[in-house]
């Protein structure tokens, strides 16, 4: 992988964490980290050594607060540089809902765990809507502060509307900054998948990663690509796609191994959640 300005990069056990590096700013994405972003999941589609990834950001005070708009060029609004930047008519329109999110980016079912560690707000939720499990510290909290600041949120709610109930997609939007969502609250409406204490988050997203990097990697991603297929088809539409889901899905190697595990009788450990 590229040698980065804004992520820290690296690959164990078939996890690859990816560390948003911008502290100094709550890890806010400026132009030269959506383009890295986009370039990393690009670039692990085709990394056979990584079955899982790991997102999350640098220090415990942020996960990420969405667009920084002070940096350079960000937020311009000629045609040529910036965020939003156009061609003649505004059909054509850059946004980073296409180069953040990792299924939009790069149709990458490769799954990704995030470990959200502080504030998540405004455009993180373009990350946030398409990762495939979210674990978070127990300080943690979730807002979208688009409306307070006289900007309306459009792409945001509308992706985590794949993650939460129309209700909580409504409040968090329409407060602001006025209000912020817990990780237990997050937790209670099926945004947050764990809640744990902060010295516990790596060690908690590692072993969910490395226990999904262990099983056969295709088995794998064609089930994250089931579920999503179910989650934006309707259901019949989803049921036809499946029966295509299951012959790709299905390799002798990936059956061989289950076989071998089942009949040496070990059992794989497990823990209760």
């Amino acid at each position: 992988m590229s040698d980065y300005k804004t992520l820290r990069y690296e690959e164990r056990n078939g996890v690859a964490w990816v560390t948003l590096d911008r502290p100094e700013v709550h890890n806010a994405f400026d132009m030269v980290m959506m383009r890295e972003l986009y370039e990393c999941w690009r670039g692990l589609r085709d990394n056979d050594d990584v079955n899982v990834i790991v997102l999350t950001g640098s220090g415990d005070k942020a996960f990420c607060t969405g667009l920084d708009r002070i940096a350079e060029n960000v937020g311009a609004t000629d045609h040529t540089e910036g965020l939003g930047r156009r061609g003649a008519t505004p059909m054509h329109t850059d946004d980073p809902c296409d180069w953040l999110p990792p299924k939009t980016a790069a149709e990458l079912w490769k799954p990704v765990v995030a470990a959200v560690n502080g504030m998540a707000c405004a455009g993180a939720f373009y990350l946030l809507g398409e990762v495939d499990i979210i674990i978070a510290a127990e300080h943690a909290t979730f807002f979208d502060p688009h409306t307070t600041y006289g900007m309306p949120a459009v792409f945001e709610p509308m992706s985590m509307l794949q993650r939460m109930p129309l209700g909580e997609v409504l409040r968090m939007s329409l407060m602001g900054a006025y209000e912020r969502m817990s990780a237990q609250r997050a937790h209670e409406v099926g945004l947050v998948q764990e809640v744990v204490p902060a010295d516990e988050l790596i060690e908690a997203a590692r072993h969910v990663a490395e226990a999904i990097a262990s099983q056969p990697p295709l088995a794998v991603q064609t089930t994250t690509r089931a579920i999503w297929y179910a989650q934006e088809l309707g259901y019949r539409q989803a049921l036809d796609v499946a029966k295509t889901l299951v012959q790709l899905g299905l390799d002798k190697d990936s059956l061989a191994a289950g076989k071998e595990l089942f009949d040496s009788g070990r059992r794989t450990p497990w823990r209760l959640r």
